[in-house]
């Protein structure tokens, strides 16, 4: 099974306001968009499992003209907060990376 990290040609995270992060990844082309976005790899639970977000509250977007899957969480604490480690998300994708597909 390849990677995310195989398939997509870039993969980030960001802030996405003081209350969420979004994930944004970019496929190789649209055959690996079309054959992995929906991959059950890269639900809720994943992100669960990964980040502590209640899987309820994980949002996930498909942009098919793109090649492109946008997935949100809530954060654990605000940004900026006492108990932030990354006030940008800017290194939050790296967990995502070797996520096996299907």
């Amino acid at each position: 099974m390849p990677t995310l990290n195989e398939v997509c040609h870039h993969v980030r995270s960001k802030n996405a306001g003081p209350y969420w992060v979004t994930f944004d990844l970019f496929f190789r082309d649209a055959e690996a968009f079309a054959r992995y976005h929906a991959s059950p790899a890269l639900g809720a639970d994943t992100i669960h499992r990964l980040f502590g977000a209640d899987p309820a509250l994980v949002k996930r977007f498909a942009v098919p003209d793109l090649n492109v899957v946008k997935i949100s969480y809530p954060r654990t604490s605000a940004q900026g907060g006492e108990v932030e480690r990354d006030m940008h998300a800017g290194q939050q994708f790296v967990r995502l990376l070797d996520i096996a597909l299907d």
